[in-house]
C-alpha cells in the first residue's frame, strides 16, 4: 500500500516496522530514513485532518450548518489539479518569479520539495515542439544523470560453423569503442514587452514555450547533423564510423550508392539535404524522362545547416545524409526534456521589455559505426 493511502493506524504500524528493521544489519538506512520522513508527513496529514473535521464538528453544534471541506467534498488526482485554471494560472506565476509556493499548495500530496509538476498543456507542447522538429523526432532519448558511455562494435569476427569432433574455434577478436555523451547548454533569448509579460495563465504559457521550444529543438538538430558530419569515415576509440559516397555530379544511383554502405543494424533510413539539394535531384529525375524515383522510396527531412548541392564544396562539405537515426543517433537529457527559463526584467526596462532565455540541457552524438553515409562532391 501507497504511504499516502494509509490511516492513522497503518501509518503507526509501519512505522514501529521500519524502526526495527534500522537495527538489521545489511538494511538500505537512506532508503529506511526516506520512509520515515514520508510516514510522519502523512502521519501530520492525518492528524491536520483530524482537527480540521474536530473544528467543523464544533461549527455544527454551534450554529446547526454543516460545513464539508473541499477534501470530503471532491478529492481530485494531481493530474485534475495540474490540469485546472487555477493551477496553470499559479504555473504561469512560477515561471515568471521563481516562486512555486502557490503551485505546491493546490497539489494534494506534500510536496515541499522535488520538481514542480507541469500542466498537461505544457507537457503536450514540449512533446509537440520535439516531434515537430522532423530529424528530433526520429532520434532515440533517454533520460540519464551526468554524462552517458556508450559502446560500440569497432570490429568482430563472425560466428563460424563447429563440426562435430573438429578442432576447437578461435577466440573472438573483438574491438570496442565508447562514445562520451556530455551534455551541453542549448539557449535562446526572447524579449517580450510588458503587455505580453502581464499575460496570464495558459495564454502566457502558449506564447512563451511556442517562441523557444522548437527553436530550441531545431538547434539540437543541427548540432547533431553537425555530429554527424564531422564523424570520421573510419571508426576510432571514441567515433563511430560514418563512411562517404563522393561523386562530381548528382545521379539517379547517388542514393543507392549511400544506402549499400549502411550497416545491416540502419533498418529504417531517411535522406535529411537542404531544399535546394532537393531540388537538384527533382532535376535529375526530370531528366530521366522516365519513372524512376532518386531517393529510392526513403523519406526526405530537410534540414537547411547542410549546404546546398550547388554551394557544397570538396568532400569535406557533404550536401545530404542517409542514416537510420532511431539506431545510429542518441539524445540524453539529463535534467529532462523540459525547457527551463530565466527572466530578466532590468536591463532593457527603459525600453519597457524584458528577456527571457530558454534553456535545454542536452548531450548528442553518434552511437553507431555505419549508420549513417555522408554523400559530397568530388
Amino acid at each position: 500500500m501507497e504511504i499516502r493511502e494509509m490511516d492513522l493506524e497503518q501509518v503507526e504500524t509501519r512505522l514501529n516496522e521500519v524502526k526495527d528493521l534500522l537495527n538489521v544489519d545489511g538494511s538500505d538506512l537512506n532508503a529506511l530514513e526516506t520512509e520515515i520522513r514520508a510516514l510522519k508527513d502523512r502521519k501530520a496529514e492525518i492528524k491536520a485532518e483530524i482537527e480540521e473535521r474536530k473544528k467543523e464538528v464544533e461549527e455544527v453544534i454551534d450554529t446547526g450548518v454543516e460545513v464539508r471541506s473541499f477534501k470530503e467534498t471532491e478529492r481530485k488526482t494531481d493530474m485534475e489539479i495540474r490540469n485546472s485554471q487555477e493551477y496553470i494560472n499559479a504555473y504561469a506565476e512560477y515561471i515568471k518569479t521563481g516562486d512555486d509556493r502557490a503551485c505546491r499548495a493546490l497539489l494534494t500530496e506534500n510536496a515541499a520539495a522535488g520538481t514542480v509538476p507541469v500542466p498537461e498543456l505544457v507537457e503536450n507542447r514540449v512533446r509537440t515542439a520535439w516531434e515537430r522538429e522532423q530529424i528530433m523526432a526520429l532520434v532515440r532519448k533517454s533520460y540519464l544523470k551526468g554524462n552517458l558511455k556508450v559502446g560500440f562494435e569497432i570490429s568482430s569476427d563472425g560466428a563460424v560453423i563447429h563440426t562435430e569432433g573438429g578442432d576447437a574455434i578461435d577466440p573472438e577478436n573483438l574491438v570496442l569503442g565508447v562514445v562520451n555523451l556530455v551534455p551541453q547548454s542549448i539557449k535562446k533569448v526572447i524579449q517580450i514587452s510588458d503587455e505580453v509579460y502581464d499575460m496570464r495563465g495558459e495564454e502566457f504559457l502558449n506564447y512563451i514555450y511556442d517562441e523557444l521550444t522548437y527553436q530550441i529543438a531545431k538547434k539540437a538538430a543541427d548540432t547533431l547533423i553537425g555530429k554527424i558530419v564531422d564523424s570520421p569515415a573510419t571508426s576510432t576509440a571514441n567515433a563511430p564510423a560514418v563512411p562517404k559516397v563522393v561523386a562530381a555530379t548528382i545521379g539517379l544511383d547517388t542514393i543507392a550508392q549511400a544506402i549499400a554502405l549502411l550497416s545491416d543494424e540502419a533498418q529504417n533510413p531517411v535522406i535529411v539535404m537542404n531544399k535546394a539539394t532537393w531540388a537538384a535531384f527533382k532535376a535529375v529525375q526530370y531528366a530521366a524522362q522516365y519513372a524512376v524515383d532518386p531517393f529510392e522510396g526513403l523519406t526526405v527531412v530537410f534540414n537547411n545547416s547542410l549546404k546546398s548541392f550547388a554551394e557544397a564544396s570538396g568532400a569535406t562539405q557533404p550536401y545530404a545524409i542517409v542514416g537510420d537515426f532511431d539506431m545510429g543517433a542518441l539524445a540524453n537529457f539529463p535534467a529532462g526534456d523540459d525547457i527551463q527559463f530565466k527572466f530578466d526584467e532590468n536591463t532593457l526596462k527603459k525600453q519597457d521589455l524584458i528577456e527571457i532565455l530558454g534553456r535545454e540541457y542536452v548531450a548528442l552524438g553518434v552511437v553507431a559505426p555505419n549508420a549513417f553515409v555522408k554523400i559530397a562532391k568530388a
